[in-house]
């Protein structure tokens, strides 16, 4: 099968969504799958590389594309809305790769929607986070979980996020090319049952999408669990890290991260076992972090993992509904509980046996349950066993196969639309 997965990021930089799409198209190419990435470039990458058997393909935007001007190397974001230069760019990949099935995430999917207008080629939109209806992308309004988009609560949260010029053009543009991507949309990815529930409402629910036959599938971010070491890019974090054991977040440093309940939740226990953060900081990162708490920054996934041998637990306590929570599903799969929220995708991942779940923002229900998971050893590893065989649920050779069948099931649907359309044209004549 001939596969080109479009995506807002890609390693080298570092994030959980980045990582998915770099495990699923290695290991699609692994099983026989012809698998082409395409992400937006930046500056110092290559426009064309070949790795694990996968060609990636980096596009410029309207803002990167006259070379001599671009003089840094950051993470570029993808525009809310169909860019130009990246539309033109899709379509000569398109001809040149001639994919089977379109698979994209992030905002690019609104170019990729436009780039296909006028081909026969289905696209399968993967819903990560609330990219495709939320302009912030936290389904947060005010703090709190948005019952859905409405003109002023997204023109208010965008403007809060982003400054007033720049939300206003980012909430209009994300309600204006919702319909554009529906119309396009064969099928539907989500990573957990709360995201497949808002965005099907949300997205998916509108007027444009009445009448329409779409593929839906549910499926869990891949878990790679297997550690590969990396020399001393490894050893030089690890080497900071306690000599006892500690408790762990991993995660961005941002706002809906919880970090700031955290914080406050382990300032009142007592004696408490050492706090590692490994994230990357963020415009919303907490200005104060604990004076004696350890932070790594720009950790490689390979350094997480060897860290979660050494933690007691993992406590992430986000404020936003989780999407998935691939991070616990890690510290799961290396034998440790982790205490999650209750809102969001963590409620896929964790269940009794494996962790506890704490209302989003109730620092005192934090506190309890990390003091009971420091105060109780032989709970605390009854977990850990516990959560090591769930996270088998994750594991590559579970996942993939449902991937598989996804793309098989919008072949066979997009198929049978081209043979109605078949029918009712020749009627017609």
């Amino acid at each position: 099968m001939r596969l080109l997965l479009a995506t807002d990021h890609y390693p080298p930089f570092i994030g959980g969504a980045h990582r998915q799409t770099q495990l699923l198209a290695r290991n699609m190419a692994s099983r026989g799958h012809e698998v082409t990435v395409v992400t937006p470039w930046h500056g110092g990458l290559p426009t064309r590389e070949e790795s694990d058997g996968v060609a990636v393909h980096r596009v410029r935007q309207l803002r990167t594309a006259v070379p001599a001007l671009v003089r840094d190397r950051a993470q570029r974001h993808q525009p809310p809305f169909p860019d130009p230069v990246t539309v033109r760019s899709l379509r000569r990949i398109l001809g040149d790769t001639r994919p089977e099935v379109v698979h994209v995430h992030g905002w690019l999917a609104f170019s990729v929607a436009v780039a296909l207008i006028g081909q026969r080629v289905p696209l399968l939109v993967s819903a990560r986070e609330y990219t495709y209806f939320c302009a912030t992308r936290t389904m947060l309004h005010r703090g709190l979980p948005c019952s859905g988009p409405s003109p002023r609560k997204c023109l208010s949260c965008a403007s809060d996020y982003y400054g007033v010029a720049k939300g206003v053009v980012t909430a209009a543009s994300v309600a204006a090319c919702r319909p554009v991507l529906v119309r396009k949309m064969t099928g539907l990815h989500s990573v957990s049952t709360y995201v497949h529930d808002v965005t099907v409402e949300h997205l998916c629910g509108n007027s444009e999408a009445a009448g329409r036959q779409w593929v839906q599938a549910t499926i869990p971010s891949v878990v790679d669990a297997e550690i590969i070491p990396n020399g001393t890019r490894v050893e030089a974090h690890l080497d900071r890290l306690p000599q006892e054991p500690f408790i762990l977040f991993v995660g961005a440093f941002r706002k809906v991260k919880g970090l700031e309940i955290l914080f406050e939740a382990y300032r009142r226990l007592d004696s408490p076992p050492p706090l590692v953060l490994m994230g990357t900081f963020k415009r919303d990162s907490p200005r104060a972090f604990p004076a004696d708490a350890i932070v790594l920054t720009d950790a490689p996934h390979d350094t997480v993992m060897a860290a979660w041998d050494g933690a007691l637990f993992g406590v992430m306590p986000s404020l936003w509904p989780e999407p998935f929570g691939t991070v616990v599903a890690e510290a799961m799969s290396r034998g440790r509980p982790v205490i999650g929220t209750q809102i969001g995708g963590h409620a896929d991942i964790v269940d009794e046996a494996s962790g506890i779940l704490v209302p989003q923002g109730d620092v005192d229900a934090l506190e309890q349950a990390m003091r009971t998971l420091i105060e109780d050893p032989d709970r605390r590893e009854a977990m850990g066993r516990a959560a090591r065989e769930r996270a088998r649920l994750f594991a590559a050779e579970s996942v993939l196969p449902r991937f598989e069948q996804l793309y098989r099931d919008i072949l066979a649907l997009e198929s049978v639309e081209a043979d109605s359309t078949g029918r009712q044209l020749l009627s017609e004549t």
